[in-house]
């Protein structure tokens, strides 16, 4: 629907010039779309149990509520013009019923409902021939059927997986110990060059802007984004192509907003879909210095019906995450910051998260320069240089 004016059962506030949007979920995803959704103008409400959720600081509205309180999604939903996600695992039951009575929801809680189950979703790729791993439904763990799939394999909850939990690699039967107590999924282990990461941003009429392959390692301990290269250190024909497969994925499941679809580039070329997140992407915070049209302010767009922008690679970029040290849990002392700050190019965002744990993601630090080298080289002393631990 139109957004360019507040409706007329909104609620006034020196925020609401475009439109109200609701966010499930009050993150540092929700977090940096608010800051984008501030500049178009709008007014912003999110949904998180946490009183200190990063977002509250930067929302018009906060709603103390869980993720499933059907009754404070419709408050929330109800109220504004438009409501997105910054997370899959929500009640994407009762934001349909929502969507049936007329209210605007971005990503469409069909295919929510279809991305936050694992099964669902690599079932959906099968079906729909976007190429991914062997893989088979594992409603109930048990040695028999993972040997009868074949070691190495991937387990994977269904739902509630994020940030690295809700996956174990087993590489033989001696790894049993390791499988997850849920139901789930088994998948084949991919032998892989490299992960790579391409954002997609669609709107309702089908226009499509995608953003150049981005290649990405991950701490072996955590399973967590340690750093991030833009362009990707890959042909061009191979760059051409994770488009076109992040693109066909993103149209075969008629997606609306923007996604970050994960990649495997295999050995002998062929490019492979991990998973897809219905939302703006750890693999897209580089956006916000290094292209046209950020990933935020791309994913609002979409959510109110505007057009997309450009999303032109500005210069080569290095991220990294800033991450809990492993010393423990309590109020984040942050050290380092001003050394970091002082390197030509580095860009640092702290997500006023009030606690910092081992591993937690606490903010990422994005490095410009001429070369992906210089950029990583950057991003690593910057990473080196900022340390949050917990106060004493």
């Amino acid at each position: 629907m139109p957004c360019s004016v507040v409706l007329p059962h909104m609620e006034q506030s020196p925020h609401s010039a475009t439109a109200h949007i609701g966010i499930i979920g009050g993150g540092q995803l929700a977090r940096m779309m608010a800051v984008s959704a501030r500049r178009l103008g709008c007014a912003v409400s999110i949904l998180d149990p946490d009183p200190d959720a990063p977002a509250m600081a930067l929302a018009d509205r906060h709603i103390e509520a869980s993720y499933f309180d059907a009754q404070a999604i419709r408050n929330l939903v109800r109220s504004t013009d438009a409501c997105t996600v910054d997370l899959e695992n929500v009640d994407s039951a009762a934001l349909l019923e929502l969507q049936k009575e007329g209210h605007r929801i971005v990503p469409e809680p069909a295919l929510l409902s279809i991305i936050q189950d694992k099964r669902k979703q690599k079932k959906a790729f099968r079906e729909k021939g976007i190429p991914t791993a062997e893989f088979a439904d594992m409603p109930e763990p048990v040695p028999e059927a993972f040997a009868a799939f074949g070691y190495p394999l991937v387990h994977k909850a269904g739902k509630g997986g994020y940030d690295g939990k809700g996956v174990s690699i087993l590489h033989s039967e001696t790894d049993w110990d390791k499988h997850l107590k849920v139901a789930g999924l088994v998948e084949r282990m991919v032998q892989y060059e490299k992960e790579l990461a391409v954002l997609v941003a669609r709107s309702s009429d089908g226009t499509c802007a995608v953003y150049d392959p981005v290649e990405m390692v991950f701490l072996p301990e955590a399973n967590v984004l340690d750093l991030l290269l833009a362009p990707a250190r890959i042909e061009e024909a191979l760059t051409k192509k994770a488009q076109q497969v992040a693109v066909h994925a993103i149209e075969a499941l008629d997606g609306v907003g923007l996604f970050g679809v994960e990649l495997f580039l295999c050995a002998d070329g062929q490019i492979l879909v991990n998973e897809i997140a219905p939302r703006t992407h750890n693999s897209g915070h580089h956006t916000i210095e290094a292209c046209d049209t950020d990933q935020f302010e791309q994913h609002i767009r979409a959510v109110l019906g505007l057009p997309l922008g450009s999303t032109k690679l500005l210069c080569p970029a290095a991220l990294v995450n800033l991450l809990g040290a492993d010393a423990g849990s309590g109020k984040p002392k942050v050290f380092g910051l001003a050394e970091a700050l002082a390197i030509p190019g580095v860009h640092v965002h702290l997500y006023g998260k009030r606690m910092t744990k081992p591993f937690r993601k606490m903010g990422h630090a994005t490095a410009l320069a001429a070369t992906q080298e210089e950029a990583m080289e950057k991003a690593r002393k910057a990473r080196n240089l900022l340390r949050i631990l917990p106060a004493e």
